[in-house]
């Protein structure tokens, strides 16, 4: 019986620098494919995933302030909630004598 050839697994980076190879247009897929031993039809993808990611880079550092300045603002009004909470406690505590 045949066992299936174990699948190849490569590094983001390696697919990166496939993919920026087959972006610059200086070779063929194909030879691209045979250089780096992999499909033509997976350098194809990986180029396609290169392309269609490319603008989130650009536009990650905005989406990431927005997400940083939603969770202070979130981490402030719990603190708040909080101090108000302790406040409370410690008002009680002392008129139970405790």
């Amino acid at each position: 019986m045949k066992t299936k050839p174990k699948r190849k697994k490569h590094s983001g980076a390696f697919k990166a620098m496939v993919a920026m190879e087959a972006m610059l247009g200086v070779k063929t897929t194909a030879q691209i494919a045979r250089e780096h031993s992999v499909h033509p039809v997976q350098v194809s993808q990986w180029k396609t995933v290169l392309r269609e990611g490319m603008p989130d880079l650009f536009e990650a550092g905005g989406k990431q302030a927005e997400d940083t300045e939603k969770l202070i603002a979130d981490l402030h009004r719990k603190i708040g909630e909080l101090t108000v909470d302790l406040d409370y406690i410690k008002k009680k505590s002392k008129q139970l004598g405790l």
